[in-house]
C-alpha cells in the first residue's frame, strides 16, 4: 500500500511539472509567434505595402462584333454593255432608258410584239450566243479616198491677142484699196470639203433569236447612248475584226470549228498589253489567228475624256472568236 501510495504520490507530482512546463511552452511559443507579427508588421509598414489602396478590377461585360462575310467588298462602277449601232439606224435623240453604250444613240424598237423580260427587241432568228439584229455579209474592201468633183478646164489664153491696157489708179484709189477690209473667200460646203478615205469593212452577223421587253415596234434596235468611250470601242472592233477575217480566209484550210476568248488591255497611248487566251475550243491555229489580230492593231491614244473614266490601266476587253460549222 505504502509503495504504491508512494509511486502513485510521486507520478502525481511528475505530472504536475509537466503541466507547468507545457505552459511554458505554450508561452513561449505565442511570445515568439507575436513577435514575428509585430516584425511582419514593421517591415510592411516601412515598404508602404499597406498604405497603397487595394484596387480590384471589376469584370467588364464582353463585347461582340458581326461580321457578314457574305458582303461583298465595294466596287467601282463599270460602264454599261457596249453595243455597236449601224449607221442606218443611228438617232439624233438618246434614247430615255440608257441600257447599252455604243458608238450612236439609238431608240430601241422591236419587230415583234415583246415575249421576254430582258432589255432587248424579240425577233426570230439562229439560236447563237451573240446578239445579232440582222444578217450580213463581212465586207472587206477599201474603199479609198472619193473622187473630187471636176471643174470646168479654162481657156488658155490666146497669144495673138494682145491684153487689154489696164488704166493706173489714182493715188486715192490705191489708199482706199490697201485700207479697205478683203472679202473672205467662200467657205467649202459639207459637199466639197475633202473626205477622210472611208473603209466599207463590215462584220458579218447571223440573225440570232431574242426574247425582250421592248414594246415599241419597228427595226430591231437597243436602247444605247452614243458616248466617247463607244465611239473609241467601235474603232478597236473594227480594227480588230477586219485583221481577223482577212487571216481566217488565208487559213481557211488550217483554222477548226470552235470559240476562242482572249483577255488584253488598251493602256492610253493605244497599245495593247497583257494579251492572253482564256479559253480555246478551237485548234492552235485558229487560236494563232485571234492573237495576231489584235496585236498588230494601231489605235490612237485614248482621248482625255475617255481616259478620266477608266481605270489607270487603260481600257479592259474580252472579245471571243468563233467559228461555226455553216
Amino acid at each position: 500500500m505504502t509503495t504504491s501510495e508512494f509511486i502513485l504520490g510521486h507520478s502525481a507530482d511528475d505530472a504536475e511539472d509537466r503541466r507547468q512546463e507545457a505552459h511554458k511552452i505554450v508561452w513561449a511559443l505565442l511570445a515568439a509567434l507575436a513577435l514575428h507579427l509585430v516584425i511582419g508588421v514593421s517591415i510592411a509598414l516601412s515598404s508602404g505595402w499597406l498604405s497603397s489602396p487595394i484596387t480590384i478590377e471589376e469584370d467588364k461585360p464582353v463585347e461582340l462584333t458581326f461580321v457578314d462575310l457574305n458582303t461583298p467588298a465595294p466596287t467601282a462602277p463599270k460602264n454599261p454593255m457596249f453595243m455597236e449601232t449601224d449607221e442606218s439606224k443611228a438617232s439624233v435623240e438618246k434614247p430615255k432608258e440608257q441600257t447599252f453604250e455604243s458608238n450612236a444613240n439609238s431608240i430601241g424598237a422591236s419587230e415583234i410584239p415583246a415575249t421576254g423580260e430582258a432589255p432587248l427587241p424579240s425577233q426570230q432568228g439562229k439560236d447563237r450566243p451573240a446578239i445579232e439584229m440582222e444578217t450580213q455579209q463581212y465586207s472587206l474592201a477599201n474603199k479609198g479616198a472619193q473622187p473630187q468633183p471636176k471643174t470646168a478646164p479654162q481657156e488658155s489664153p490666146n497669144p495673138s491677142v494682145a491684153p487689154t491696157p489696164q488704166s493706173t489708179p489714182s493715188e486715192a484709189e490705191q489708199f482706199a484699196m490697201l485700207t479697205s477690209t478683203p472679202t473672205p473667200p467662200p467657205q467649202p460646203t459639207a459637199a466639197q470639203k475633202p473626205q477622210p478615205p472611208s473603209t466599207a469593212y463590215r462584220p458579218e452577223h447571223e440573225k440570232t433569236r431574242m426574247s425582250g421587253s421592248i414594246t415599241n415596234r419597228g427595226a430591231t434596235r437597243v436602247n444605247a447612248v452614243g458616248t466617247p468611250l463607244g465611239r473609241y470601242q467601235k474603232m478597236l472592233y473594227d480594227a480588230v475584226g477586219s485583221r481577223w477575217y482577212m487571216y481566217v480566209e488565208k487559213q481557211r484550210d488550217l483554222v477548226g470549228i470552235g470559240t476562242a476568248q482572249l483577255v488584253f488591255s488598251v493602256d492610253r497611248s493605244g497599245r495593247v498589253k497583257n494579251l492572253k487566251i482564256v479559253h480555246n475550243s478551237s485548234n492552235e491555229s485558229f487560236a494563232n489567228v485571234c492573237l495576231q489580230s489584235i496585236m498588230e492593231i494601231q489605235l490612237p491614244p485614248i482621248p482625255d475624256d475617255v481616259a478620266s473614266t477608266l481605270p489607270p490601266e487603260g481600257l479592259d476587253e474580252d472579245m471571243s472568236f468563233t467559228m461555226f460549222a455553216n
